[in-house]
């Protein structure tokens, strides 16, 4: 990633908590992982104070609630150039990472539900599969964030990076 100046620790602080939006959207695929091993619900206690910001904004705003914060997060964060290089990235790449996981949610409850059941084993290891890797995709983010680099994650990083020019 191209250098662009040090980072303090409220970039720091702000750049790894954007990243428990990403980790919110990955509840829904936690569903067989953490019924059979309930210790990986710690992995999603990060997202459970944004679960309590959406249930606040939905009952305001109903469906809307969602569209609403990622508005915010877009405009207020990503194209405003009075924030940091390194916040407006990490935001960007969270938006990335939680539209990846609803696309893949889209096409789960629209085409292979349907055509495989909600249960098997095809299923359950596809649910597993997309849960641990955006957790573990979330977690290298944050990780990184709090030492002051930016996260690399193919693809992800190159979209978000192509966002955040400036």
């Amino acid at each position: 990633m191209t250098w662009r100046g040090s980072t303090d620790i409220k970039d720091r602080i702000f750049g790894t908590l954007v990243y428990c939006f990403a980790i919110f959207d990955a509840i829904f695929f936690s569903s067989f992982l953490v019924n059979q091993f309930p210790i990986f619900g710690f992995l999603l206690l990060p997202g459970f104070p944004i679960a309590v910001v959406y249930g606040f904004l939905a009952q305001f705003f109903g469906m809307f609630g969602s569209f609403l914060v990622f508005m915010l997060l877009f405009l207020g964060v990503v194209r405003n150039d009075r924030v940091s290089h390194f916040i407006r990235y990490n935001t960007m790449q969270t938006i990335l990472i939680g539209i990846l996981l609803s696309l893949i949610q889209l096409i789960m409850q629209w085409v292979l539900i349907p055509a495989f059941g909600n249960g098997g084993l095809l299923m359950e290891t596809l649910y597993n599969v997309v849960f641990l890797g955006s957790i573990a995709a979330s977690y290298y983010s944050i990780i990184q964030s709090a030492l002051g680099r930016y996260a690399e994650i193919p693809t992800i990083s190159e979209a978000a990076y192509s966002q955040v020019r400036y």
